[in-house]
């Protein structure tokens, strides 16, 4: 017997089925989900890219503070009118947080760190001599020491460059010389036969100033004159501005002179009154300079200003050497009295002081903060001696039979360079140097094309001598009164002195006669014209009594009636 069964279409797991359609609809939403996964994916991957990029730990945040310039956008935030000026706003902002947290950063690359001279219990750092440093440093560090013996022309001045590769030395007999003193390079040598005081480097080491018997003088790499600065008269001290192309020099006339040595041109010259003045140095934060008088007075210029910006009475007796940190913070001074006194310069006020057995005839400050005094045959280093009074010295130096004539610290490095009567000398103070320089400011291991680059890129962006100020951080205010205004209101304020000083008694004969002999003379019809816009006693008397008659005559004038006033009427309201 057969059977015969009904075969369901598409089998036992047809297309019609409800079993082929729950697995179809399962694939379908796995495929969709795979879809959608995807993107989900990559968008979460870019926003966890975009918190880790945003995310600033505390540490940079830290550091990011000391990097910030100027005020702060969010506290002060700038609102344009147009998108397009607000786009642009907020890119200016974007870029500028970004460098800021690129500069925080960057100070992990600065592995170099600051050592200095520990001493145990029972000794004293100022006993270790150089002999003794040789022994347990490094080659290339022990190398700079060294004594050049030059008997025959000395004392010696000298001056490093701003990266502290070249050195430049002057005898006060006419030697002169230019070196790569770390590789022991002359580069040139000359003896001009005539009495030099100071020498001083320019922009780089391609050209150098010279002050001689008679004028400045300004020499280039090789040794060959190349201007005569016959303005700067019998210079003593000289100083140069970096950011502004400004020689500044002071002498035996007592005068301050700034050239510019891109024009030549003399941008002011200024006469203390104080007499010849030996003492000069340039603020390097500010680009203020000091100078020192016999007086015992340091005053502060500024090129386009004819007084000074601030007197300081530092000393009781004359002014022998100055010098100021690289922040333009604190000011050291040396005096005839034998004391070296600290100044901050921020309220002109003296810290403390130090005292040496005969006056200190120069003075230098590290880029860390070492301070060192040449003294007769003796120099004394302090450590911590601009923020703090310290009792015992970091470290001396004796040379007998000689007096030291001045002292320099090199930049970016632990060394000491000083002149003296015998020649010029070298040691190395451990912790007077930066350990991490910025290549941009002042590279150690600049090459030629570098140096021409960095040449053209200073007279880009040199500043112009009336940015000279105590305070650079202020630019300046606009005073939206018109000159109507301030005229007004410079009258207010004459006349509410006078009322106050009258009310006090301070003015005792209040009748003033009138002299009119000679009244329209050419003299009297100048000195009219001259002052005519300021405000005396006579002056104010005269405008009281102007408005007082004025007073009288509008109690004189009569009212015309409402009944006589005719069509015209509106145009005179009163008649005498």
């Amino acid at each position: 017997m057969s059977t015969s069964s009904e075969r369901i279409p598409g089998g036992a797991f047809g297309k019609g089925s409800a079993a082929s359609q729950t697995l179809a609809a399962a694939s379908n939403s796995d495929h969709e989900s795979s879809d959608n996964e995807a993107p989900r994916r990559l968008r979460d991957s870019k926003k966890n890219k975009k918190a880790q990029k945003n995310h600033i730990p505390p540490e940079i945040k830290q550091k990011a503070s000391k990097y910030s310039r100027g005020h702060d956008s969010e506290a002060t935030p700038v609102k344009a009118r147009s998108k397009k000026a607000q786009a642009k706003l907020d890119h200016a902002k974007k870029r500028r947080d970004e460098a800021i947290l690129e500069a925080a950063r960057s100070e992990v690359l600065l592995t170099e760190q600051a050592g200095y001279l520990e001493a145990d219990k029972m000794e004293r750092t100022y006993k270790f001599t150089q002999k003794q440093l040789a022994e347990h440093v490094d080659i290339s560090s022990a190398n700079k020491i060294f004594d050049l013996r030059l008997e025959d022309f000395g004392p010696y001045m000298l001056d490093y460059t701003s990266n502290g590769k070249q050195l430049l030395i002057g005898g006060r007999k006419g030697h002169l010389a230019t070196m790569d003193w770390r590789n022991g390079k002359l580069g040139c040598e000359i003896h001009l036969r005539e009495t030099i005081r100071d020498v001083c480097w320019l922009h780089n080491q391609n050209m150098f100033a010279v002050a001689q018997k008679q004028y400045a003088y300004i020499y280039d790499h090789t040794g060959a004159e190349v201007h005569c600065l016959q303005k700067h008269k019998e210079p003593t001290r000289l100083g140069f501005l970096p950011y502004h192309f400004l020689l500044a020099s002071t002498g035996m006339t007592g005068r301050l002179v700034y050239q510019d040595i891109t024009e030549g041109k003399v941008i002011g010259e200024h006469k203390p009154g104080y007499g010849p003045a030996h003492v000069l140095q340039v603020n390097p934060f500010n680009a203020v300079v000091h100078m020192g008088h016999g007086n015992g007075v340091v005053t502060l210029w500024s090129p386009q200003q004819s007084t000074p910006l601030a007197k300081i009475l530092c000393h009781k007796g004359p002014v022998q050497a100055m010098a100021i940190d690289h922040t333009g913070t604190y000011m050291a001074t040396s005096g005839l009295d034998g004391r070296v006194k600290i100044w901050d310069i921020r309220n002109f006020k003296a810290m403390h002081e130090y005292t040496t057995l005969k006056p200190a005839h120069s003075l230098d400050i590290s880029q860390r903060g070492l301070l060192a005094a040449g003294w007769g045959p003796n120099m004394t280093i302090w450590k911590d001696a601009l923020s703090t009074n310290v009792t015992d010295p970091y470290m001396k130096r004796q040379l007998p039979g000689s007096t030291i004539s001045d002292v320099q610290f090199v930049p970016y490095d632990d060394v000491l360079g000083y002149g003296h009567s015998l020649g010029i000398s070298s040691i190395v103070v451990p912790g007077a140097g930066e350990p991490n320089f910025d290549a941009f400011v002042a590279n150690p291991f600049q090459t030629r094309k570098q140096r021409q680059e960095a040449e053209v890129k200073m007279l880009l962006d040199k500043l112009a001598p009336d940015t000279i100020q105590l305070d650079p951080n202020f630019i300046g205010k606009l005073d939206p009164r018109n000159h109507l205004q301030r005229h007004h209101d410079k009258l207010q304020d004459t006349r509410s002195q006078y009322d106050q000083n009258k009310a006090e008694g301070k003015y005792k004969d209040s009748n003033v006669k009138n002299k009119t002999k000679g009244r329209n003379s050419t003299a009297k019809r100048y000195n009219r014209k001259r002052q005519s816009n300021v405000m005396d006693l006579k002056k104010l008397q005269d405008i009281e009594k102007l408005e007082r008659e004025l007073r009288e005559k509008e109690a004189k004038r009569r009212k015309i009636p409402q009944e006589q006033q005719g069509a015209l009427s509106k145009f005179y309201m009163e008649k005498h």
